[in-house]
């Protein structure tokens, strides 16, 4: 008997893509899937590894059947997953995707038939994605620049094939479900994320009464100054009264350290997306927070409840040399378009 289940066929690379899997299917009710999980690799994967660990048990306690597929390192590994996936991609009626800029899932969908694509958030990447592919450009993350060199023109024929898999067309249907504001694209069904799932299952949070902070990769993706990034979190933990960081996934042991030494304020490691750990509590009162992808879930996830969310305008003294001029357009507007949805703004004195 064929398995129904993989009619819907999803990938997640990341705790929040398999959090926002859940959430697509809380909205769509697709019935029963299969949830395809490519981890990272290495030893700077393992804070997201063990979130995806925890993140599966939740999948499958939601029905969902899960795969874990050990996709990257080595010169095997990748071509025996590839293989595995040909056949199921070929049969999938529907894929679900959290990382369109993601060159392994460019990859997968290059190899896809024809079939309806769902791209759910990973991130403020989902407002950059929907304006790239508006405009009918190749798939560029915000903070890198264009593709260059030998590698980038053999994988061009697949980030094109993977820009056409993901443009509506005839028999084709193409969805963003997103808590981001995106820019409308022709064809796009675009549906809101108001975080159900998250909100039937846990919480309403208790809270402490105080600040937290929620913590960047701006550094290690080379957008922020480290001494500029930790000066702002210390006059922050000073000013406001934060003696709790939530630190991202990606964020190094060397800078966590620092921060310690520093500011004294406790570093948490979360083993679950923000969101969930935010719906969860004990949660501060305030929630101050660098432009990120949570000045716009976490306002959704915690509806209902007195918590207040800042977003911390970013000084251009703060950015590295290696920053481009698109790339501090888009922090301004993670920020901005924040600011419309009930965020309030904090500005560091200089």
């Amino acid at each position: 008997m064929r398995d129904h289940s993989a009619r819907t066929l999803a990938f997640a690379e990341s705790p929040v893509q398999l959090l926002n899997i859940l959430e697509w299917s809380h909205a769509a009710d697709p019935g029963a899937f299969t949830v395809v999980i490519l981890p990272p690799h290495g030893t700077r994967g393992a804070a997201s590894r063990g979130q995806l660990r925890r993140m599966a048990q939740l999948a499958r306690g939601a029905g969902c059947r899960v795969l874990w597929r050990e996709a990257r390192g080595g010169a095997v590994t990748p071509s025996r997953a590839l293989a595995a996936l040909a056949g199921p991609l070929r049969r999938a009626r529907r894929l679900v995707l959290g990382d369109p800029f993601s060159r392994y899932l460019q990859l997968l969908l290059s190899m896809a038939g024809r079939c309806d694509v769902v791209v759910v958030d990973d991130g403020t990447a989902t407002m950059e994605f929907t304006a790239q592919l508006g405009r009918g450009e190749r798939l560029v993350r915000w903070h890198r620049g264009a593709p260059r060199g030998a590698a980038a023109a053999l994988f061009a024929p697949v980030a094109r094939r993977a820009v056409r898999r993901l443009t509506p067309g005839a028999g084709q249907r193409v969805e963003v479900f997103t808590a981001m504001p995106v820019q409308p694209v022709d064809g796009v069904t675009v549906v809101a994320n108001d975080f159900a799932w998250t909100r039937s299952r846990f919480g309403p949070p208790e809270l402490t009464g105080g600040a937290d902070l929620v913590g960047t990769s701006l550094v290690e993706t080379g957008v922020l100054h480290e001494s500029r990034y930790l000066a702002a979190v210390a006059q922050l933990a000073r000013a406001h009264g934060v003696t709790r960081y939530f630190a991202h996934r990606k964020e190094s042991p060397e800078k966590l350290r620092r921060l310690t030494d520093e500011t004294g304020m406790e570093i948490l490691r979360p083993d679950l997306p923000l969101e969930l750990i935010a719906r969860k509590g004990p949660i501060g009162s305030r929630i101050l927070s660098f432009p990120s992808t949570v000045v716009h879930t976490l306002p959704r996830v915690l509806a209902g409840t007195s918590v207040g969310v800042a977003v911390i305008d970013i000084s251009e003294a703060w950015l590295t040399d290696r920053v481009s001029d698109r790339a501090s357009g888009f922090l301004a507007t993670v920020t901005t378009s924040a600011l419309t949805r009930g965020v309030t703004s904090l500005t560091i004195p200089s």
